[in-house]
C-alpha cells in the first residue's frame, strides 16, 4: 500500500487505512442482480438452480431447496439454504419445505464443522428489507461458520475480512463431504 493521496488531484486527507481492491463487491453494492420485485424472473435464488452444481456454487440440491455458498461471505464457508419455490417470507413455506429447510440447515453445520472445524455458527433470516435482508423476494437462511478469533481485528481495525481459499475450492470440499 502507498502513501499517495486518497486522489489523483492531491486533495484528500490520509486516513492510514490499506486498501484491498475488491472489484467483485461492485456488484453486490450496485444492487447488481437484485429482484426489482417479487418476480422469480429476475431472482439470482431462482436463477441458481438452473445453472451446474460449480457454477451455481451448489452445494447439495434437495427436493424442495438447495444448499449453495453465499457470494458475498461474512466468513469462509458461509452457506445458504434457499428453498426452490420463490416466497419472500418464512410463514409462506409450507410444512414440508420448512421441514426440509430445517434438515438441509442441520446436515450444512455438521457438514462444515467437519471439514473445516467450525466451533460455532450465526444461523438465521433477514425478513423485509428492514430487517437487513439483501434480497428480500426469495426466502434465504444463512449458516455462517465461526472460529475463536475468526474475524478479530481485521474487520474492525484492519477494515478487511478475510478468506482463505477461493469459492469453488470450497464449494468443492463441502459437496464432496456432503452426505448422500
Amino acid at each position: 500500500m502507498s502513501d499517495a493521496p486518497l486522489h489523483q488531484d492531491g486533495i484528500g486527507d490520509p486516513d492510514e487505512l490499506d486498501r484491498l481492491w475488491t472489484p467483485h463487491r461492485m456488484a453486490y453494492i450496485r444492487g447488481e442482480n437484485k429482484p426489482a420485485d417479487a418476480s422469480s424472473g429476475e431472482c439470482p435464488f431462482c436463477r441458481v438452480p438452473q445453472l451446474g452444481d460449480e457454477d451455481g456454487l451448489v452445494v447439495h440440491r434437495g427436493e424442495l431447496a438447495y444448499v449453495v455458498l453465499n457470494l458475498y461471505p461474512y466468513a469462509p464457508g458461509h452457506l445458504m439454504v434457499c428453498p426452490y419455490r420463490h416466497l419472500a417470507d418464512y410463514t409462506e413455506t409450507t410444512d414440508a419445505e420448512a421441514a426440509e429447510i430445517a434438515d438441509l440447515t442441520r446436515t450444512a453445520m455438521r457438514v462444515v464443522r467437519g471439514v473445516s472445524g467450525a466451533e460455532g455458527f450465526n444461523i438465521g433470516m433477514n425478513q423485509g428489507h428492514v430487517a437487513g435482508a439483501g434480497i428480500a423476494a426469495h426466502l434465504h437462511q444463512h449458516v455462517v461458520p465461526r472460529w475463536p478469533g475468526d474475524q478479530n481485528f481485521m474487520p474492525i481495525i484492519g477494515r478487511t475480512k478475510t478468506l482463505p481459499e477461493l469459492l469453488g475450492e470450497t464449494r468443492g470440499l463441502l459437496a464432496a463431504a456432503w452426505p448422500t
